[in-house]
């Protein structure tokens, strides 16, 4: 993750705005018999880098703290994530990932070495969270690893190295040596990330330069669990754009085309951010004012457009979709709380980043035909946090209760809504009104997500349902007194999810979405 210009580009909502009144009815149509493509559940990923306060006070306090851990790792925050059935964790980073040596963080902690964090501060990272405490982390919250290897300061051979230690059974030097560190099974890596952001911070490559590594990397950074041989196997992810310009996603998507036995990858990575007024971000994240939010919305609409733009050039070479696009960064990134330190990105979470998220959700959904992965930067403490914590506290952000929200959404199917979405127009900025997706889940309910964005005003939804004969349905909304309404310690529970009120009859869902909110709707056939 590292700051890059942002490109203005319009953005042209799917279905024309006719520009509804705070009176208006909006009406949305399903049709349950048309079903779509799953909603992978790993577009829900989390990422946690060795960044702020991140991992350490946000993850790792150590063995010997006072507050209530499992091995070191915080036993609060264990128990909120697993909340939100977590499917993939990307780390150690990020720019950090290009500058890690993860020899450094195995081993007794004691004998460790202390180095710099030259990417994120210049602080001293202790390494006492390593390989075998992020493995530990993610099975204590029951998800799966997401590892970026050093391809900017490191070696292929250390990135195979690094891979034989987590993933080999036969007892190789490295199978042993894990074993002595107290792991003697394998551990079980669902992907890999081959660099991060390689064309900025991770080495400033050009895009051939780039694929000619990632080939290599590719051929020979090998998962030697038995278990992921043939099935179940770890998925390669090559490093994408981090601007609307598709060049690098050309690049990588020729390279593939023409690959052959010897090496493969799975997926490309983008990256993209919620930066309304360009680099370096300036936007608040508390105390800001409407026309912040109308531009922040704005701004992470573009998420449409650019998925469009890079879909495009995978389809010429990937008709048949077998390449994942992972948006593996995305969210809103505020200038640094003031009296933080700026390297640590410590921002607030509002109401406005709970309908950010939303939205982005949504997007991913309606390309859920290729996007299949992504991540929000970043889960604790950093950027568009799930959780904010100090010492001992611990508060779960509005973004928490959105992606709680849409917990059932993992793997569900996407089926067809249309509607029209209406206007809302605050100081010359208009967006749609509201936005909704729908889809039937694993469990076979129907799934109703309706986001209002106006700021100021309710919204009446009457939503026709066909192709289903639903018998009970139910609701659950988030909003905020105002858009920059945040949980915070003293009080956590400014923002959460409550039930609301929805009536079925005649096949017609009928309920008012507050403003500003998040609401999904439960339909049980």
């Amino acid at each position: 993750m590292k700051s890059r210009p942002v490109h203005a580009v319009a953005f042209l909502l799917m279905v024309a705005p006719l520009g509804a009144s705070a009176a208006d009815t909006i009406r949305l149509s399903i049709d349950a018999s048309k079903p779509g493509s799953k909603i992978d559940r790993n577009i829900f990923g989390q990422f946690a880098e060795n960044l702020g306060q991140g991992l350490y006070g946000g993850i790792w306090v150590g063995p010997d703290s006072s507050i209530p851990n499992t091995r070191g790792i915080r036993n609060d925050v264990v128990a909120a994530l697993r909340e939100l059935k977590v499917p993939n964790v990307r780390w150690p980073g990020g720019c950090f990932a290009d500058q890690y040596h993860w020899r450094n963080g195995i081993g007794p902690r004691d004998k460790r070495p202390a180095t710099v964090n030259s990417a994120w501060g210049d602080v001293i990272d202790t390494n006492a969270f390593g390989t075998d405490e992020f493995m530990d982390f993610i099975q204590q919250i029951g998800s799966t690893p997401y590892v970026s290897v050093n391809v900017g300061s490191g070696t292929t051979e250390e990135a195979a190295e690094w891979l034989e230690y987590m993933t080999a059974a036969a007892p190789t030097a490295l199978a042993r040596e894990r074993a002595a560190n107290g792991h003697p099974a394998p551990y079980k890596v669902g992907f890999l990330g081959i660099g991060n952001e390689s064309w900025d911070c991770g080495g400033a490559m050009t895009p051939d330069y780039y694929v000619s590594l990632m080939k290599v990397y590719s051929r020979f950074v090998l998962n030697m669990n038995p278990a992921q041989r043939k099935t179940d196997q770890m998925l390669k992810i090559a490093v994408g754009p981090g601007t609307p310009n598709t060049e690098w996603t050309e690049a990588v998507m020729q390279a593939w085309k023409k690959h052959t036995w010897a090496w493969d990858i799975n997926g490309v990575s983008l990256h993209w951010y919620t930066v309304p007024n360009g680099w370096p971000p300036s936007t608040n994240s508390q105390k800001f004012v409407q026309g912040d939010y109308a531009k922040s919305l704005k701004s992470t609409l573009f998420m449409d457009q650019f998925l469009r733009q890079q879909e495009a050039v995978m389809d010429k070479y990937d008709p048949e979709k077998k390449v994942t696009l992972s948006v593996d960064e995305w969210g809103a990134w505020h200038a640094p709380l003031p009296g933080t330190n700026p390297a640590f990105l410590f921002q607030q979470n509002s109401m406005r980043d709970a309908v950010l998220a939303s939205l982005n959700l949504n997007i991913f959904a309606r390309h859920a035909d290729r996007v299949r992965m992504a991540n929000i930067a970043q889960m604790i403490n950093v950027l568009q946090a799930m959780i904010l914590t100090d010492k001992e506290k611990m508060v779960l952000t509005p973004t928490y209760y959105v992606f709680k929200m849409y917990v059932p959404f993992q793997d569900a199917t996407f089926l067809p809504v249309t509607f029209d979405a209406g206007t809302y127009t605050h100081d010359g900025v208009s967006l749609p009104r509201v936005d909704a997706i729908a889809a039937k889940a694993v469990d076979g309910k129907l799934l109703l997500e309706i986001t209002n964005l106006d700021a100021e005003s309710p919204v009446s939804i009457d939503a026709a349902l066909s192709g289903i004969t639903a018998k009970v349905a139910r609701a659950e909304t988030l909003t905020g007194a105002a858009v920059d309404s945040v949980n915070t310690f003293e009080s956590p529970d400014s923002v959460v999810s409550k039930a609301v009120a929805v009536k079925l009859q005649n096949g017609t869902i009928s309920l008012t979405a507050a403003p500003r909110s998040v609401t999904v709707v439960t339909i049980e056939p």
